[in-house]
């Protein structure tokens, strides 16, 4: 068996990317479509905010190919204000209206935050067993005490994966070891770095080639154990997230679309 790779942004809007990424002059109602075009998946952040309304999960599906994945944030509602008690009205209308992405919904992250610890687990477990059938979800901890085979099998339980995050919370070593250990068909990766003051987003300014080359191997080797794995760059990571999916993909041996061919200008200078 080896792993379908998913690997994208967190996000598409952002103004910065027009000229390095998207064409000159495109509008920001058109960049889903060019980065479409670039990229098989992208995590939407603004689901943590508030549950979107069903008019945006339907323009997502019609602007993207049949092939293209989203990964969708639990509202924090739920991760960080009920901490994963009750909701079960707001989990009820926020998966019905994921389900309207239809194919191209690939999973559904819950992000839990820091002072979420093990003494939470019976909040944890229950709240695992409410989850729907027929979606996908993953679960990250940024709390390091998470990290043993008694969560896992948790996860396993339930057929829920693993979310792992490259960032300041839990030491990278410790993560990628815990990579090895899937819990679900699918592996989920976020590379989020350690939050530089970056205002900036058109260009790479933080060089962590040597990083990525460390996941690559990483995401090599699990692709044995799972049928797909997701991974999304956040642009802190190096400034400009567009250009560490590139060269992830062509670490892992994916193809890849450079930006001249979807901006022609670029190709002339």
């Amino acid at each position: 068996m080896s792993a379908s790779f998913h690997i994208g942004t967190q996000g598409w809007s952002y103004p910065d990317w027009t000229g390095p990424f998207y064409p000159e002059g495109t509008t920001s109602s058109r960049y889903l479509s060019f980065y479409a075009k670039a990229f098989s998946a992208v995590e939407i952040d603004s689901s943590f905010y508030a549950v979107p309304p069903a008019s945006h999960f339907l323009g997502w599906h019609e602007r993207t190919p049949e092939s293209f994945r989203f990964a969708l944030k639990l509202p924090g509602e739920l991760t960080h204000e009920l901490r994963l008690r009750g909701g079960e009205e707001v989990l009820k209308t926020f998966c019905k209206r994921a389900e309207l992405l239809e194919e191209k919904l690939g999973v559904i992250l819950v992000q839990l935050p820091p002072d979420f610890t093990p003494a939470d687990r019976p909040a944890l477990e229950s709240f695992l067993e409410r989850l729907p059938t027929g979606i996908r979800f993953a679960v990250e901890f940024r709390n390091r005490e998470w990290l043993d085979e008694r969560t896992y099998e948790s996860l396993r339980k339930v057929g829920v994966a693993h979310a792992l995050s490259d960032g300041p919370w839990i030491e990278r070593e410790r993560v990628m070891e815990a990579a090895l250990s899937p819990t679900a068909e699918l592996a989920y990766f976020r590379w989020l770095g350690d939050r530089p003051q970056l205002s900036d987003y058109s260009q790479s300014r933080i060089d962590r080639s040597a990083e990525i080359l460390g996941w690559s191997k990483v995401l090599r080797e699990l692709s044995g154990q799972v049928r797909e794995i997701y991974g999304f760059f956040n642009n802190h990571y190096e400034g400009h997230s567009p250009a560490s999916v590139r060269q992830m993909l062509r670490r892992l041996g994916q193809p890849v679309v450079d930006p001249d061919e979807l901006n022609p200008q670029l190709s002339l200078f």
